[in-house]
């Protein structure tokens, strides 16, 4: 999201639990900023700052009810996962007083269609350099003998 976003010209703010480990990384692939996920943790305001037009959630939980507190009048937010919980302690504030919208993303029982469209809206926006920072080369290939200690590396 974060390589995509940023080619098609929005400023993009990364969050992540470990920025001085990740920073880099997330910089390289578009991010123009980042930031702990510290700062969308604890207790919360139900309307804080507005400081984003948008957000692409993959935590859910406290983070992503956090997120929704900061969005600016008629932002959306996209989740995408539930690492963080599947509980949105919220508040209706930033729906009702921001027009703030939640949009689910399915990517199980999406037509194909739907599916072939935004794969290939996606193939013209990714910059292969920012592909090759997430799967080098020299690993984008495994051979069944090397399936096992690969999936050991992911999980």
């Amino acid at each position: 999201a974060v390589s995509w976003l940023s080619a098609m010209g929005y400023r993009v703010v990364a969050s992540t639990g470990r920025p001085d480990e990740h920073g880099d990384y997330l910089r390289a692939l578009g991010a123009q900023e980042v930031t702990p996920r510290s700062a969308l943790e604890g207790k919360q305001p139900p309307l804080g700052k507005q400081l984003y037009a948008g957000c692409v959630d993959s935590v859910g939980g406290a983070v992503l009810a956090a997120a929704l507190g900061q969005l600016k009048y008629g932002g959306v937010a996209a989740a995408t996962g539930l690492a963080g919980g599947a509980k949105l302690p919220a508040s209706v504030m930033p729906f009702i007083l921001r027009d703030v919208t939640l949009a689910g993303v399915d990517s199980v029982n999406i037509p194909m269609p739907n599916r072939e469209r935004a794969w290939k809206r996606m193939a013209e926006l990714f910059d292969r350099a920012a592909l090759d920072l997430i799967v080098p080369p020299a690993e984008a290939t495994v051979g069944l003998a090397g399936v096992a200690p690969r999936a050991a590396r992911v999980m």
